[in-house]
């Protein structure tokens, strides 16, 4: 038996549905009905002597082990981890058939912890929100309620009695979450095109950063509930579009209580055996998440041509939106019929259905992130931007305006269907970082003219074996002359460096790719010089670029400004 994960949860999560500590443990051939008894009994026991009353104990078993959580006082939530390690250490004795844990003495210490964590004032400061209905935010040692225009934030060592917060002036700004296994960050930034169109000022939280208005507030991953909080913290805001990936859901729970939208892109094969994620099934639930969030009154925007959501969705009582690249899907058919609302691809156009009306949005032909249709994925990401905007009370003008300008600047939407030409050779750049993704993209690039193919790809550490070489399948579909594995150093994650580009080159060889057509040079960048050292005019350079886009991007600008051609060297650095 082996602890494999022990956290804090601050959001509803896959067992909670508020703020709790949880463990995944390992069971290997152990009951796993006996441990969960067991670690109830301690559990409960210890919560019932530190004065936590009431709170809810859940267990979720998945293959060779269990998740055990409890829900726990948010001000208290490191102590609840402490507790939940206890009680798990006092039920493997248990089970192992070892001596009785002294769990008088872990109470004693328990108790002295929480004396020490607890905030009596950020409680009743969030109970105070709750009951006006507004955000309340706990994280980076502060705390607020409200959100963007309507936000007041506070030291969490130095907050006001409930009584004494000018409670007129907090509101809440429009929230909308974007969730799926890819295309959230094209969603993200197109819809907050759409809602700057509509003369509303967009905060975006994202894989790439966080952004207000058109100022880029931080650089990195902010997919989770840290990226969350500086948006809905930023006083100039006026509508948060949260980007709200599978990771930080499933290591804190939601990053907000309540929003007005959410969207769930599609669910694909990915991160899977993770915090005991270990199917399709559990993935799409994970991503159905974001619906708590939204109650009855929100809206769920969904992909009407993933089964998994199509199957799940009856038991959200949120009302939905479609979208769909089959006009006649019988799902999205159906719904209309009632009188519902749907986003379509019909023919060369954007439809937004509405019961039996329709308003053709813009056709793909002037949404430039669809490559005049071809680029089917940014076909759907366009439908469910549309969704949520439309769900958010955006009316067609601006979303069509929206459609027609983003792309146009490569700036809109950087590494994602990035096409550039640099010295006679063509370059898709992207962030396909599964095969679903690097399916999609091969799609695009297979529209694209070229002499010879090239393809740069790596992968994260934390796939199984088989997931990265079906990264590889998912290339090899473009039939590449040559194929650059890059290593990325940044993201092993438990992997031996060179392990994964080992795996990746291994199994291109197996598909038929000659050894000397497959080179393994290091990162991103160094992986790009070698693909534009061995491309010639004509040529196809499809990369797939994660950890290094500005760098990458910085020798692009300055290759432009040089002059380079395919076939000069590649001299230079590129600007950090």
């Amino acid at each position: 038996m082996k602890v494999l994960d022990s956290r804090r949860l601050t959001g509803p999560s896959l067992l909670l549905d508020r703020p709790g500590a949880i463990l995944d443990i390992s069971l290997e051939e152990q009951d796993p009905d006996r441990a969960a008894t067991a670690w109830r009994k301690a559990a409960g026991r210890l919560l019932q002597s530190v004065g936590w009353q009431g709170e809810a104990l859940v267990t979720r078993r998945f293959p060779g082990g269990a998740s055990f959580a409890f829900s726990a006082p948010a001000d208290c939530l490191y102590v609840a981890t402490e507790l939940n390690e206890r009680a798990w250490a006092a039920a493997a004795a248990e089970v192992a058939g070892g001596p009785a844990a002294d769990l008088d003495a872990d109470v004693a210490w328990l108790r002295d912890a929480i004396g020490a964590e607890c905030n009596p004032k950020l409680v009743a400061l969030r109970d105070a929100a709750r009951a006006r209905g507004v955000t309340f935010l706990s994280g980076e040692d502060r705390v607020s309620v409200g959100s963007g225009t309507g936000v007041m934030v506070w030291a969490a060592n130095a907050l006001p009695d409930p009584a004494a917060v000018k409670w007129a002036a907090v509101h809440d700004v429009p929230i909308a979450l974007v969730t799926g296994s890819n295309g959230k960050t094209t969603v993200v930034r197109l819809l907050s095109a759409m809602v700057a169109a509509a003369g509303s000022r967009p905060g975006l939280s994202s894989t790439d950063g966080v952004t207000v208005g058109t100022t880029i507030v931080e650089e990195g991953d902010f997919s989770g509930p840290s990226g969350a909080r500086l948006v809905l913290r930023s006083p100039e805001v006026e509508t948060a579009i949260l980007e709200t990936a599978r990771g930080g859901i499933l290591r804190r729970g939601l990053p907000v209580e309540r929003a007005d939208v959410a969207v769930v892109t599609n669910v694909a094969e990915d991160h899977l055996g993770e915090f005991g994620v270990e199917s399709l099934g559990d993935l799409a639930e994970t991503k159905l998440l974001v619906a708590k969030a939204l109650g009855q009154r929100g809206t769920l925007v969904l992909n009407a041509d993933e089964p998994l959501l199509v199957e799940r969705h009856a038991r959200i009582p949120a009302r939905i939106i479609w979208f769909s690249l089959d006009p006649a899907s019988p799902v999205t058919t159906r719904h209309l019929e009632g009188g519902g609302t749907a986003v379509l691809s019909d023919g060369d156009a954007i439809v937004l259905a509405r019961g039996r009306h329709r308003d053709v949005v813009r056709p793909l032909s002037e949404v430039p992130i669809t490559f005049g249709g071809t680029a089917r994925h940014n076909v759907a990401n366009a439908l469910a931007a549309v969704g949520a905007a439309t769900a958010l009370g955006i009316g067609v003008g601006p979303i069509a305006r929206a459609l027609q300008q983003f792309g146009r600047d490569a700036a809109d939407n950087p590494g994602r269907a990035d096409l550039h030409e640099i010295g006679g050779v063509r370059i898709l750049l992207d962030y396909a970082h599964n095969p679903h993704g690097m399916s999609a993209l091969v799609r695009v690039a297979r529209t694209l003219p070229a002499r010879r193919r090239l393809v740069m790809l790596g992968q994260a550490g934390d796939r199984g074996d088989e997931a990265i070489r079906e990264l590889a399948r998912a290339a090899w579909a473009l039939e590449p002359d040559r194929v650059v594995v890059k290593e990325m150093d940044q993201y092993l994650r438990g992997r031996k460096p060179n392990e994964v580009p080992t795996l990746l080159a291994e199994e291109f060889l197996r598909l038929g790719l000659p050894q000397e057509a497959i080179s393994c040079p290091g990162p991103d960048l160094a992986g790009v010089r070698e693909a534009l050292a061995w491309a010639r005019p004509g040529d196809l350079l499809v990369l797939a670029v994660h950890q290094d886009r500005r760098a990458v991007l910085g020798l692009f600008a300055l290759l432009t400004e040089r002059g380079w051609q395919a076939g000069d060297p590649v001299l230079g650095e590129a600007t950090a």
